[in-house]
């Protein structure tokens, strides 16, 4: 299993310098992802390819780019160019995002989302893999679109699938699905068994999770329910969180010492989880930097 860290999840008001200073210690670290929150800071795509020039090996993804607010035609053709800057080191995570979000903060119809991501997909997958878009839809109609971006290769593609009509197609139509605020509980009884039954023996699977290395747990669990407590709010989540018979973010968080880190992250690796995406919580001095040093740990 991979091991990567996440950044823009946590609410830091990181510079784009920051940025590329978290992904060039993961690096170092030895570590194979980073994975980058598309909210209301930077564009996560265009800011992947900037760092992706300052980095050499680590493997680059947005998780996840909200879908509606572009056309598939032209995040294809970022996501493509992203690629190419970065040496084919680039995964597009692409997801719906929330109504809130879509109505009622961007004005826009939030109707028939999984129609949405279906028709998005029958755009964006060919452009994905080189070929020509052709589709006739409801919501997108592309008639012989082809996108000729040299250095660009195939495209990996992971979205944001939690329900069940959402990971048939993250297993049938891309190439899995970048989860967050799924439990181990409901990975191995929802999340995995959904895509082997739709069809896909061997799906990427991320699994986006909350941890820190501290002996302080019940200090670090308050701190993180505070920072966290959106995603206990937003609809998507809530039912993932119910699932795992969990209160709020901070009741699946993976806090404590190396033996339970190291314990929770096996728990997912076992369970056929390809990559582990560490929002590492940063929530008191010098946590960051000692659980990425165990992430470190872990993979050497």
């Amino acid at each position: 299993m991979k091991i990567g860290v996440m950044m823009g999840a946590d609410g830091a008001n990181n510079t784009l310098d920051d940025l590329i200073a978290v992904a060039k210690n993961a690096e170092a670290a030895g570590l194979d992802n980073v994975w980058l929150a598309n909210i209301f800071s930077f564009d996560a795509i265009t800011a992947l390819a900037l760092i992706g020039r300052e980095t050499q090996r680590i493997g680059l993804g947005t998780a996840v780019t909200p879908t509606y607010p572009r056309h598939p035609t032209a995040i294809a053709q970022q996501a493509l160019t992203a690629a190419a800057a970065t040496n084919n080191r680039f995964t597009l995570g692409i997801g719906l995002s929330h109504k809130v979000v879509i109505e009622d903060m961007l004005g826009m119809s939030y109707d028939k989302p999984a129609k949405h991501m279906r028709e998005y997909l029958s755009v964006l997958m060919p452009l994905a893999r080189g070929e020509q878009a052709n589709f006739e839809g409801e919501q997108y109609r592309v008639r012989g679109v082809a996108l000729d971006i040299p250095g660009a290769e195939r495209l990996p593609v992971v979205i944001a699938g939690l329900g069940p009509v959402m990971l048939k197609l993250a297993a049938q139509m891309a190439d899995g699905t970048n989860t967050w605020m799924v439990g181990p509980k409901t990975m191995d009884g929802h999340i995995l068994p959904a895509l082997h039954d739709a069809g896909n023996a061997d799906p990427t699977v991320v699994a986006g999770m909350p941890i820190v290395l501290t002996t302080n747990v019940d200090e670090a669990k308050e701190k993180i329910a505070k920072d966290l407590t959106i995603y206990g709010q937003l609809p998507s989540y809530r039912a993932m969180l119910d699932r795992e018979g969990a209160a709020g973010p901070a009741d699946i968080a993976i806090v404590g010492d190396e033996n339970q880190l190291r314990g929770e992250i096996k728990r997912f690796a076992d369970m056929g989880v390809t990559d582990f995406n560490a929002a590492i919580m940063n929530t008191e001095a010098g946590a960051y930097d000692r659980t990425l040093e165990f992430l470190s740990s872990i993979k050497g």
